[in-house]
């Protein structure tokens, strides 16, 4: 179970967040490092690929079409960001719980193939997100995400653990998290709390795609700076079109896992993409003859389908 703290491997399970700390006090101190950082907001979008739920990204130091990989809108969820630092080969993913035991592998391999034999380095891993959730939601999550990566065959070191409690706060009365996204500098590694305004290309088909149960995707070919949306399908579900007549509070209540801690947008942002299933009832037409649909960069640094 090769996942190290410093330099103690991690030998048995977890079996709390509050353990976790108890026993590495250095965790609570990095955390709060990394809380201190300033917030970004304004990260160019044309060096940016952004990673929606259920998606991983990776690449390394040498791509000229990104060199910020980020993700946000994580409240139960929590943000993983795996990075080689011999090679800088980094991949950022936003987990969701759905499947933990088989992303994490993937996650792996998309560093280590990436770092090929680079010798001299190691695998770094930076946990982000949850909070102290009434449901324990984000605290399964992390138990989770930290026994699968237990599993690898690999040495994995824990660098930053800002997840659960070491990321709650309340306002007015209720728990949410301090930060919700992040962004890694490819090139030189650098981790920060972040939100985004650009969340695409193809920002309503990849929500589309989640929230018809996709399962986790790996979105981007850095060997040609292209994003790769694979052909999906999705079932004819007219009756969807029922929550776009409900208020906010009955959208939240039923169709999120953190109703008290979602971002201002969350509710729009789940009836646009309603919106788009009830536009597109059959994902056929968006991959004529099952092909994925490509993205790549213009030379005015904009996503442009290929």
């Amino acid at each position: 179970m090769p996942l190290f703290i410093g330099d103690r491997e991690i030998e048995r399970a977890l079996n709390s967040t509050e353990e976790l700390f108890d026993n590495h006090p250095h965790l609570q101190e990095t955390a709060r490092e990394f809380l201190s950082k300033p917030h970004v907001d304004d990260v160019d979008p044309k060096c940016l690929l952004y990673v929606q739920q259920r998606e991983f990204a990776a690449t390394t130091p040498d791509d000229s079409c990104v060199s910020v990989l980020g993700c946000d809108d994580a409240t139960t969820c929590h943000l993983v960001l795996l990075r080689h630092t011999g090679s800088g080969a980094a991949c950022l993913a936003h987990c969701d719980g759905s499947s933990t035991w088989s992303e994490v592998p993937l996650i792996v391999n998309a560093v280590t193939s990436l770092s090929g034999d680079t010798e001299e380095g190691r695998l770094e891993l930076h946990l982000i997100g949850g909070f102290n959730d009434e449901s324990r939601t984000s605290h399964k999550l992390s138990l989770s995400l930290l026994a699968a990566f237990q599993k690898q065959e690999e040495n994995i070191h824990l660098e930053t653990c800002c997840i659960t409690e070491m990321n709650d706060s309340v306002v007015d009365g209720n728990h949410r998290p301090v930060v919700y996204g992040i962004g890694v500098n490819v090139k030189s590694g650098e981790v920060f709390p972040a939100s985004f305004s650009h969340k695409g290309p193809a920002e309503k088909l990849r929500s589309a795609r989640t929230f018809t149960g996709g399962q986790m995707a790996d979105i981007y070919d850095s060997s040609r700076g292209c994003v790769k949306i694979g052909a999906c399908k999705w079932s004819q579900n007219l009756d969807i079109g029922f929550w776009l007549s409900q208020s906010d509070d009955v959208i939240l209540k039923f169709l999120s896992t953190s109703p008290m801690a979602e971002p201002p947008h969350f509710v729009q942002h789940i009836k646009s993409t309603i919106q788009f299933l009830l536009d597109h009832p059959s994902a056929d037409s968006l991959f004529p003859g099952d092909q994925p649909q490509l993205y790549g960069r213009t030379e005015q640094g904009d996503w442009e389908r290929v």
